[in-house]
C-alpha cells in the first residue's frame, strides 16, 4: 500500500491504494460497431484507494475526460422482466412513501428515462431528467407529456428545477469529486426542507468481501459502503431518512432531506469502519488467488472440449473479461438488449449475439454476470430446449 492523493468524499490525506489494474477500457457498454474499434478502444488504470477516515473508496487513476457519455451509452437494464419488476416495485414504494402525486419530480443520470417514467405516470407527477446519454424515441406512454429531459450533467447552473423529490440512481459512482457534487446539490435545494432525496449505489462491501472484481472498472470511479455513503451526506447538510441494503445485497439506498446532518439519529449500520478496513486488507491479500482460480476454470473448460458463452454484455461482462484477460476461452456474449446485439465487447472484441444465437451454437457452459438474473436466464434456456450448464460468478 502507498499513500496517494487526497480524499474525494472527505478531503483527508488518510489514503491508501489497495488494489490496481492497468490497461482496461475506459467504457465498458458504450456500444463497439467493429471488433477492431473494441480491441483498440482507449485503456486506462485502475488504482483504488481507501480512506481510514470516512471509508471512502476511489479511483486515483481516474480521468474524467477520458469519459463519453453520448447517446451511444448503452447502460438500460430495462429489457430484464427481473430488473423491470424491481424498479416498478421500487418506483411505487417511493410514491406512496413520500406521498408523490401531483409532485415535481428530478432525476439525476435518467439514461433512457424508464425509471422516471414510472415516478411520473402513476401520480400524475411531472419530471425533469439529466442525463448526457439520453436518447429520443426510446420511452412511450401518457407521462411523457409531462416530462423533460436535458442531454447534460447536471450542475448548479440547473438549481432552478430542484423539485419536490430529487432521485438519483447507479450515478453517483460514475462522479469523481462527489463531496463537491453533493454540496452543489444541497446549496440548490436551499431552504426547501420538504425535498426528499433518494440516491442508490453498488455496495463496496459485497464487492469486496465476495471478491467480485467483475463490479472494478473504469467508469466507476467512486465507491461507497453503507457507512461511507451515510457520512458523506451528513458532511454536507443531510439528515437521513432511511438507509438500506437492495436488489439481492447489491445496491445501497439512502433517503435524505436537507438539514443539519445532525439532526437525525445515527443508524447502527453506520458504524462500518473498523469491518470495512478489514475487508480492504482481506481483498488486497487475496484477490490475486481468486483471479488465479477463475483463469484455471475457464482454462479447464476449454481444455476438456466445452464451449462457454457469457451472459451479460454490460460492465460486469467487460470487467470479467479484461481482467482476467479472457478472448479465446469465450467467443461470444449473450445479451437481451437489441441495441447491443451485434456490437463487440470493449477490450477483448467478443461479438454480442442475442439469446436465439444459442440454439444453433449450443453451448457446454452459460456463465451468468449476476446471480440475480439466475432464474430468468434459466427460464430463457429451457424455452429454447438447451440444458447447458450454469454458473453464476
Amino acid at each position: 500500500m502507498k499513500a496517494n492523493s487526497i480524499c474525494r468524499s472527505c478531503g483527508g490525506p488518510a489514503i491508501t491504494v489497495f488494489y490496481e489494474l492497468k490497461g482496461i477500457p475506459v467504457h465498458s457498454v458504450l456500444l463497439m460497431p467493429t471488433r477492431e474499434v473494441a480491441v483498440t478502444y482507449p485503456k486506462g488504470d485502475i488504482a483504488l484507494a481507501f480512506c481510514r477516515d470516512c471509508g471512502f473508496i476511489f479511483n486515483t487513476a481516474f480521468r474524467p475526460e477520458r469519459q463519453d457519455y453520448s447517446a451511444s451509452y448503452e447502460g438500460t437494464q430495462a429489457f430484464s422482466s427481473t430488473f423491470t419488476e424491481y424498479a416498478r416495485g421500487l418506483a411505487t414504494r417511493l410514491i406512496d412513501r413520500y406521498d408523490l402525486r401531483g409532485k415535481a419530480i428530478m432525476e439525476i443520470g435518467c439514461g433512457k428515462g424508464e425509471f422516471l417514467s414510472m415516478l411520473c405516470e402513476p401520480g400524475g407527477n411531472r419530471g425533469v431528467g439529466f442525463d448526457p446519454a439520453y436518447g429520443e424515441g426510446r420511452n412511450e406512454g401518457q407521462a411523457w407529456g409531462r416530462i423533460t429531459v436535458i442531454p447534460d450533467y447536471y450542475s448548479e447552473k440547473y438549481s432552478g428545477y430542484i423539485g419536490d423529490f430529487i432521485c438519483c440512481r447507479m450515478t453517483l459512482e460514475h462522479i469523481q469529486d462527489v463531496g463537491e457534487f453533493l454540496r452543489g446539490l444541497r446549496r440548490a435545494i436551499g431552504e426547501r426542507s420538504e425535498t426528499t432525496v433518494f440516491f442508490q449505489v453498488p455496495d463496496v462491501g459485497r464487492v469486496l468481501r465476495e471478491h467480485a472484481f467483475w463490479d472494478l472498472y473504469y467508469e466507476h470511479c467512486s465507491y461507497f459502503s453503507i457507512g461511507s455513503l451515510a457520512r458523506l451526506f451528513r458532511s454536507v447538510g443531510f439528515d437521513i431518512l432511511d438507509l438500506s441494503i437492495d436488489y439481492g445485497g447489491q445496491y445501497l439506498t439512502i433517503e435524505a432531506r436537507p438539514g443539519n446532518g445532525r439532526r437525525s439519529r445515527r443508524m447502527p449500520e453506520e458504524d462500518d469502519l473498523p469491518d470495512l478496513a478489514h475487508d480492504v486488507a482481506r481483498f488486497s491479500e487475496t484477490i490475486g488467488r481468486g483471479l488465479d482460480a477463475w483463469k484455471q476454470r475457464l482454462q479447464g473448460i476449454t481444455h476438456h472440449g466445452r464451449r462457454a458463452v457469457l451472459w451479460g454484455s454490460g460492465s460486469k461482462g467487460v470487467a470479467f473479461l479484461t481482467t482476467l484477460n479472457i478472448r479465446e476461452e469465450i467467443e461470444y456474449v449473450i445479451d437481451i438488449n437489441p441495441y447491443r446485439q451485434g456490437t463487440y465487447m470493449p477490450g477483448t472484441g467478443q461479438r454480442i449475439m442475442g439469446p436465439e444465437f444459442l440454439r444453433d451454437y449450443q453451448p457446454d457452459v452459460v456463465i451468468v454476470m449476476n446471480s440475480i438474473y439466475r432464474e430468468e436466464i434459466q427460464q430463457d434456456l429451457r424455452l429454447r430446449g438447451l440444458t447447458s450448464e450454469l454458473v453464476t460468478v
